[in-house]
């Protein structure tokens, strides 16, 4: 054979949790399939840029290749398998996955990055590995080699794997994984970045459905509101009607004319930028994974998760440069072009600092804007330091924050995988606990219950708060004080295209 494994892929340890399954999988039961196993964790932006190249696999070979993710976890949050459920959701992955809490998988085949792809033969030998995204180009022809070999030598198994996903126990609601929400308090519109939808919706700060900004179907189509397509939205910022949205699969920055009800792209070509500091002008740029928004003198900044970086286009020219990160990915601060971000998530300013959650090093950070020219951090210490402790700069510890909004000179922060919203004061560096008992849970009052918070927002006095995994919209006095979910209505105007009077 052309590809000859020469070690035994270990077996997967007993007792173990599976997802995406009704039945435990084992390697020996796979006997005649070419396994693919990827390791990731559902906080990393490279393991997510990796699952476009799985599905490809999967429907490229739907009967010889079984994928398994095993789910290795980073942080703490990551091993409760709730949460890789609604991971798996949110990415919408069709591959079984088992969860590797005490990392046992991990160390039996010395995985030593997230992602980590392993292919194993179909008489389960270890044919090749590979760390980092690329995968349907590294393994496309391997496959289909060790495919037809195995076929010629009679050791090929293309019966297929019968198997029971999470989706089919799951019931979609008016929402479905809201990202980001954006409130504004001069129009009294509530903006909510749908993701899961693949929508914007448009309500009044009092949650009144007004518009619908998207068809519902995955694509890249502009157009009027209800023909538009989007794939994954995330951050939006408003300029007067113009509303500009962060769609994140597509790699993309969508302008919404909220008046005139259409959608146009503004910058991205649909396919995920390899270069780090490019310069062009919108359209003609591929982005990677634009996650949030923030509109400052007559500029749009751009949170790029995928490359670690922070950019800025002018909204006037288009034009679009690099504005903060090197690329590497790590917590090191310095001049804007030379300090290590990682996975930049949430954006906010307070007219002379962009601050940012800095979400895989668990931080809140800050770029100076014009004329100074440096990144420095207000709370936290490194790529894995985190935890749950309100106190004084380094002293206090996050868990992969995913949104900071700024008022009355705090930032308001959903320190995500903690399930609170936590108050942070950039002058003292004092953190502390605003809202949230850490518990994941759905529950109004005080003190309420969150599930992995990803989005915040202010207006009139009260936070509006995406509350992601449990697909609702909460609302909170800024000051601290009882929780309340928003309610949608009508339910019906929640349709493509849907508009109220009003």
């Amino acid at each position: 054979m052309r590809h000859r494994g020469t070690s035994s892929a270990p077996e997967f340890p007993p007792g173990v949790q599976w997802l995406n399954t009704d039945r435990p999988l084992s390697l020996g039961q796979l006997r005649g399939k070419v396994v693919l196993l990827d390791f990731w964790t559902y906080c990393c932006i490279n393991c997510m840029h990796v699952l476009p190249d799985l599905k490809r696999l999967e429907h490229e070979y739907p009967d010889e290749l079984v994928v398994i993710g095993v789910h290795s976890a980073k942080f703490e949050a990551e091993r409760d398998v709730g949460n890789i459920r609604s991971a798996i959701l949110r990415y919408e992955i069709e591959h079984p996955v088992v969860n590797d809490r005490d990392m046992r998988i991990w160390d039996d085949y010395a995985a030593r990055a997230w992602p980590t792809a392993v292919l194993i033969d179909t008489e389960g030998k270890i044919v090749a590995r590979r760390s980092g995204e690329g995968v349907f180009d590294a393994f496309d022809q391997v496959i289909a080699e060790i495919i037809e070999d195995a076929a010629r030598a009679g050791l090929l198994n293309r019966e297929p794997l019968e198997l029971r996903r999470e989706r089919e126990a799951t019931v979609t609601g008016a929402l479905s994984f809201p990202g980001k929400v954006l409130a504004d308090g001069e129009s009294g519109r509530l903006l909510i970045a749908d993701s899961n939808h693949n929508r914007v919706v448009v309500t009044t700060l009092d949650g009144e459905v007004v518009d619908v900004a998207g068809s519902g179907a995955i694509g890249f189509d502009d157009g009027a509101f209800d023909e538009a397509t989007f794939n994954h939205p995330q951050g939006m910022a408003l300029d007067g009607h113009a509303l500009y949205v962060a769609d994140t699969v597509n790699h993309a920055i969508r302008r919404l004319d909220l008046q005139a009800r259409t959608v146009a792209t503004v910058a991205g070509t649909g396919r995920r930028a390899t270069a780090i500091d490019r310069t062009g002008t919108g359209t003609g740029m591929d982005l990677s994974s634009p996650w949030d928004l923030e509109i400052e003198s007559n500029s749009l900044f751009i949170a790029m998760a995928g490359s670690h970086q922070i950019w800025r286009m002018d909204l006037h020219t288009w034009a679009l440069e690099l504005y903060a990160g090197s690329g590497a990915e790590d917590l090191a601060d310095g001049p804007l072009r030379q300090a290590t971000l990682a996975q930049p998530s949430g954006l906010t300013s307070d007219g002379l600092r962009l601050f940012f959650a800095d979400s895989e090093s668990s931080s809140i950070r800050y770029a100076d804007l014009p004329p100074d020219a440096y990144v420095r951090t207000v709370v936290g210490t490194g790529l894995f330091d985190f935890g749950d402790s309100d106190g004084l700069g380094a002293d206090a510890r996050l868990q992969h924050p995913l949104a900071v909004v700024h008022h009355g000179g705090d930032l308001y922060v959903a320190d995500t995988y903690n399930n609170r919203i936590k108050r942070v004061n950039p002058r003292t560096r004092r953190v502390e606990t605003l809202l949230g008992t850490g518990e994941a849970g759905l529950r109004d009052g005080d003190p309420a219950q969150f599930k992995e918070p990803g989005g915040i927002s202010y207006a009139d006095g009260r936070l509006f708060i995406a509350d992601t995994n449990n697909h609702a919209i909460r609302v909170a006095p800024v000051e601290g004080g009882p929780v309340e979910t928003l309610q949608l209505h009508p339910l019906d105007r929640l349709s493509p295209g849907a508009r109220s009077d009003g």
